[in-house]
């Protein structure tokens, strides 16, 4: 087991190598994680998923750009290859699963595709719907696959517009679903009047608000 400083040790190598995006050296020290017997839980959300947390953070100032975004991505990815197979069983009766799509108008997917890295390091069972998705295609997927949270993303004020319609259609279909929006023109308190369940301003508070939507369930 794993002594604290040699998993904060770990830890940081797992965010420092997902933002310097070194693929085999995340590998490695996925590697040693499980040898060493760090908490893979711990290893990807404290390691890999922050790593990713900063990289948003790098993409918004302008210091990283689309192709960074996209190695940063493979890297977090390929030390989840190595760690997933460690996750302890959690015990939800149920798969968590969450539907995201960038709404109808609207073609800014790169905010919806940090979510999704990150509901993949939490775990989740992603069902990704692209961007410039028909109002009513979130509802019919909801409805095939029982997903208990659905992600809506705007990032212009013109398409933000279809959230209120979208959110009305999935509740018409199925009460008990749980709405998460976020993008640029979006603020709590007009998630709160386009009827969301939770607002998240990024992707790392989005896994977050949505666990607690389903806890609250």
């Amino acid at each position: 087991m794993a002594s604290d400083e040699r998993t904060a040790e770990i830890l940081k190598g797992l965010h420092d190598s997902v933002v310097e995006y070194e693929e085999e050296k995340t590998v490695e020290i996925a590697n040693a994680a499980v040898e060493e017997g760090v908490d893979a839980f711990e290893a990807i959300m404290g390691g890999l998923a922050k790593g990713m947390e900063t990289v948003g953070d790098l993409y918004v100032r302008q210091e990283y750009f689309v192709p960074e975004l996209l190695l940063c991505a493979d890297a977090l990815y390929a030390g989840l290859e190595v760690l997933k197979p460690h996750l302890k069983a959690e015990s939800h009766a149920e798969p968590r699963k969450i539907i995201l799509g960038v709404v109808e108008g609207d073609i800014h997917d790169i905010g919806k595709n940090l979510v999704k890295v990150m509901f993949d390091a939490a775990g989740w069972q992603v069902i990704d719907l692209g961007a410039d998705v028909k109002i009513e295609r979130f509802a019919e997927e909801q409805k095939k696959c029982g997903a208990q949270v659905v992600g809506l993303s705007a990032l212009m004020t013109t398409s933000m517009l279809a959230i209120p319609r979208i959110i009305k259609t999935l509740r018409d279909a199925d009460t008990n679903v749980r709405v998460l929006v976020g993008g640029a023109p979006l603020n709590p308190d007009i998630a709160a009047s386009y009827g969301a369940d939770g607002y998240a301003d990024n992707a790392g508070e989005a896994v977050q608000q949505a666990v607690k939507l389903l806890d609250q369930a």
